[in-house]
Formats: C-alpha cells, sequence, structure tokens
C-alpha cells in the first residue's frame, strides 16, 4: 500500500528583501533636517511669535483675524514637522544602529516621544481656531470669554511642546554621545549635540519650576537656539556629506 504525502509543499522564501542602506537614510535624514529647519522658522518664528500676544487675549485674537491664513498655514507648517519628524527618527535609526544598536533605538523613540507631544499640542491650535470661528461657540460665549478661551489653549500649545522638547534634549544627548564616537564624524560635533541636548532638558526643567520664568525667557532661548542651531545645521550638512560619499 503507498502513502501519498498530502502536506503542501513548504519552501523558505529565499528572495532578498531590500533594505535602506545607511548612505540612503542619511540622504532622507538631511533632507529631513533641511525641511525641518524651514517649517520650524516659519511656524514658530513667523506664525506662533508673531501672532500670538503672551497676556493679551484681544490683541492675539486681532492678530489672527487679520491674518487667519497665515495662522492656519502655521498649523499646516506644525503637522508637517510632525510628519516628518517620524521619517528622520527612522532614517537616523539606521544611520547608527549598526554603530550601537540599543543606542540608536533610545535615540529614535526618544524623539518619536517628543514628535507625539508635538502632535498633541498642535490640538490646541485647532482648540483656539474653534473659538475663534465656531458658530457653537459664539452663540454660547461672549468675545472675550472666547479669546481668553483661546489664548489660553495657545500658551497650553506652548507647555505641551516644551514637555516634548524635554525627550527631543534626550534625542540629542544619546545621538551626540553616538557622533561622537563614531570615527567618520568630528567629535566637537557630538559634544555640541550633547550641550545642546542638555539644554532642552534644562529649559523645561526651569519653565516648570520658576515661577518667575518670563523674566529669564531671554536667556534660556539664547541657552538653547545658539548650540542647537549650530549643532543641529552642522549635523544636517554632515548627513547630506555622508549620503555623497
Amino acid at each position: 500500500m503507498t502513502i501519498t504525502n498530502l502536506a503542501p509543499d513548504i519552501r523558505p522564501d529565499t528572495r532578498q528583501h531590500a533594505e535602506i542602506s545607511p548612505r540612503r537614510a542619511a540622504l532622507i535624514a538631511g533632507i529631513g533636517y533641511v525641511l525641518l529647519f524651514g517649517l520650524a522658522v516659519f511656524a514658530n518664528f513667523f506664525v506662533r511669535e508673531g501672532l500670538v500676544v503672551t497676556d493679551d487675549a484681544q490683541a492675539t485674537a486681532l492678530n489672527i483675524a487679520e491674518s487667519n491664513t497665515l495662522f492656519r498655514l502655521g498649523l499646516v507648517a506644525f503637522l508637517a514637522i510632525f510628519l516628518i519628524d517620524i521619517v528622520v527618527a527612522w532614517a537616523l535609526h539606521i544611520v547608527f544602529r549598526t554603530q550601537h544598536h540599543d543606542l540608536s533605538l533610545v535615540a529614535a523613540w526618544s524623539r518619536l516621544v517628543y514628535t507625539v507631544f508635538l502632535g498633541v499640542a498642535a490640538i490646541f491650535f485647532f482648540q483656539a481656531l474653534a473659538f475663534y470661528d465656531s458658530a457653537a461657540v459664539t452663540d454660547v460665549l461672549s468675545a472675550a470669554e472666547r479669546n481668553v478661551q483661546a489664548l489660553v489653549g495657545l500658551e497650553l500649545f506652548n507647555s505641551a511642546w516644551l514637555v516634548g522638547l524635554a525627550a527631543f534634549g534626550l534625542h540629542l544627548v544619546v545621538l551626540g554621545y553616538l557622533v561622537a564616537r563614531s570615527t567618520e564624524t568630528p567629535r566637537w560635533l557630538g559634544q555640541l549635540m550633547i550641550v545642546a541636548g542638555t539644554a532642552y532638558i534644562i529649559d523645561t526643567t526651569a519653565y516648570t519650576v520658576l515661577a518667575d520664568y518670563a523674566d529669564h525667557a531671554d536667556a534660556f532661548l539664547v541657552m538653547v537656539a545658539v548650540p542647537s542651531v549650530v549643532a543641529e545645521g552642522w549635523f544636517g550638512l554632515w548627513l547630506l556629506t555622508r549620503a555623497r560619499r
């Protein structure tokens, strides 16, 4: 009696799955850094800083009413930053995972945590628009009440973003360590990134602890902006240069 094997013919899949190379990942991350820089300058300084007047709900409402399209474009820019940062976190992990896989994951995850908080912060922009434009709200609240609530939302955007920037600071510290120990990058670049990341963490801590933070806001801005702009700009150029090698 012959026994026929009815089991399906299962053979291992020997096809090769294409992976993104570190060089291509560096190009993706470098382009992402260029886009993030331009979008961040526009969204934060031209839109948020230009239209939102601290502790003045009426002036803020007037600015946004006169430049409503600009305000909405700022929101679009923040949403674009939210999406691009996800791609950059992934690309940077590919660039540095062969150097130290676990630390590269920590850097990627901490950047993603920052990105999540930025997304949460963007919700307050939508909330402000609802207070300004929603017919359901205007039927219940006076203009003064709506302006105050909208300004509170816009200020909460800043608070949520600052919490996220602490995670971004951790990202820069870990990434800076990886850059500093790499044989392909200048050691000073990694050290400057660590300084910038530490400054972000200190700034968020000071915002939480100091009741008079507003009196020292300009000093903290300089403390964060100078090393951050130099380090991240330099790092972005290095990524683009590495992609061409």
